[in-house]
């Protein structure tokens, strides 16, 4: 990789737990603006066949992201205690 930076960069271990989320999302988004370039595996692409093929089957099987994601909240919130 040419010009490899450190990893982690400078000043990353300096950031707040919440500072580094952000940080790292806002890399994943640079990364994402080009998808047509992100590698993806032969691997993967059968497992995204498949799970559009379930849902294709059976779309009555999906559930909106806002109640997945109550449910991982809540799961999280619940192991912190």
């Amino acid at each position: 990789m040419p010009n490899a930076l450190p990893i982690p960069p400078p000043g990353f271990d300096d950031l707040s737990s919440d500072e580094k989320v952000r940080y790292v999302g806002a890399l994943w988004d640079r990364i994402a603006e080009n998808q047509q370039d992100l590698p993806i595996s032969d691997e993967l692409r059968d497992l995204l066949h498949s799970r559009l093929a379930a849902h294709q089957a059976n779309p009555a099987a999906a559930r909106p992201w806002s109640e997945v994601r109550r449910e991982i909240e809540r799961e999280l919130s619940e192991r912190r205690r």
